[in-house]
């Protein structure tokens, strides 16, 4: 039998330390390499009870956000964190012991999980399909749309009930009785991976039946999608957010509220936002989508705004026009002079004033207007157009945003009064290049 090499746990323990030590109520020991040899392994003394013995949900969301690192962040993992190598220590930290068996999770399987996990929650099962190959799982050659029905089966019903319902036991369990039908092939690689995952989720159920780790996870993979630079992430946060050429709204808004509920990138906070503190959510949507990470959001953002502040002006110089005519007899009724395309960015307009009231108002929830009776003489597009009169909201409402600017730091403030310039130069650059093609096309 294969002796153990404790020198090269000494490093593992090291390197594991390095990247994870800092989390907050995280504890790794310290390994003491000058003094290991092979056989004897020399660390940090730590006392505490499994996690498993404690019922300390706040530690297993710890171990959750650790493992979260380990996996999608810097795809060095713990391969082995059963019971017995998590400790709760007596000053309520979560210690990690027992480096032996560690993974490394590259790049590629590290960004394909995330697409995986995010084209899970929002029913692309297609492009779950093509994430599966990706991982591994199926070869290139694999009937992408028997497998795209087959999943959209197995995956359906679970994921209707909301990502924070969605539990990581049943989606493998109901997984795997599809797997032999499409020759499913499993990495080496994913049995570690899920190991790791699903030893804190049965941890959590043991004191928690209504635990759900995905449901933990999810908002910090959303933060990722929306904030990392890798070129892959980036191409398919863009897919997923212009679906066939248009831009779904809805998708961004669950990505956004998702991301609100992560804790700090660099640490966990025991207090929670409630739910009504509308200030401090505006403020960290300010703050995120003012800073570098932010920008391919905001670019998304500005481009939107831009084309529905164009559409609504269309809508306006139309509803205008036919009140117009009604107080002239016998004036010849006008046609509308929007397209389809306009009317979708109308719409996405509209959606983007309700998330903001929403936010402020709910929580994150927007609120449902009451459609007003058109005239006689309104078209749809001026009907439209009123809602967003209806919508804009009041001073008093206004007045809880414009106070989080002083408590911008000052570089986001500096970006932030930059906002209105770069929106109306693409506002103009829409106007200019809409009036070319009627005049000259």
């Amino acid at each position: 039998m294969q002796e153990m090499d404790y020198i090269k746990e000494a490093k593992n323990g090291l390197k594991f330390r390095e990247l994870y030590g800092g989390i907050e109520d995280v504890l790794v020991p310290y390994m003491y390499l000058e003094n290991t040899t092979r056989r004897v392994l020399v660390m940090e003394w730590v006392e505490g009870k499994k996690l498993s013995e404690v019922k300390d949900l706040y530690l297993v969301e710890v171990g959750v956000y650790c493992s979260f690192n380990q996996l999608l962040e810097y795809g060095f993992y713990h391969a082995d964190p059963h019971p017995g190598n998590l400790l709760r220590t007596y000053n309520g930290k979560l210690a990690y012991i027992d480096f032996g068996m560690m993974g490394e999770f590259n790049q590629e399987f590290r960004d394909g999980f995330i697409e995986a996990c995010l084209h899970l929650v929002n029913r692309d099962f297609d492009a779950l399909a093509k994430d599966f190959v990706t991982l591994g799982f199926l070869p290139p050659t694999s009937d992408k749309e028997g497998v795209t029905k087959a999943l959209t089966g197995v995956f359906q019903n679970a994921v209707a009930k909301g990502v924070s319902n969605i539990s990581f036991g049943d989606l493998l369990g109901n997984l795997g009785t599809t797997m032999y039908k499409l020759k499913f092939q499993i990495p080496s690689y994913f049995s570690l991976v899920i190991r790791s995952v699903a030893v804190l989720e049965g941890i959590a159920i043991g004191f928690n039946p209504n635990y759900k780790v995905l449901g933990s996870t999810y908002p910090w993979i959303a933060r990722k999608v929306l904030t990392d630079s890798s070129p892959q992430l980036r191409s398919s946060l863009q897919a997923l957010l212009y679906e066939k050429g248009v831009f779904r709204i809805d998708r961004l808004e669950s990505l956004l509220s998702e991301s609100l509920r992560a804790r700090t990138e660099k640490a966990l906070v025991k207090s929670q936002l409630e739910d009504n503190d509308s200030k401090v959510a505006v403020k960290q949507i300010l703050s995120f989508t003012l800073t570098e990470k932010g920008a391919f959001v905001r670019e998304i953002l500005l481009q939107e705004i831009a084309k529905g502040l164009d559409a609504f002006g269309l809508a306006t110089l139309d509803y205008l026009t036919s009140m117009a005519n009604t107080s002239i007899p016998f004036a010849a009724s006008s046609s509308s002079s929007m397209t389809e395309e306009d009317m979708m960015n109308l719409r996405t307009f509209r959606r983007l004033m309700l998330i903001l009231s929403g936010f402020q108002k709910n929580g994150g929830s927007p609120v449902e207007l009451k459609r007003t009776v058109p005239s006689k003489n309104q078209n749809m597009y001026s009907e439209e157009a009123s809602l967003i009169f209806y919508q804009f909201p009041s001073v008093e409402e206004i007045l809880p945003i414009l106070s989080v600017f002083p408590e911008l730091p000052p570089e986001l403030q500096q970006q932030l009064l930059l906002l209105p310039a770069d929106l109306a130069g693409r506002l103009i650059s829409r106007v200019t290049a809409r009036t070319i093609r009627r005049v000259f096309l």
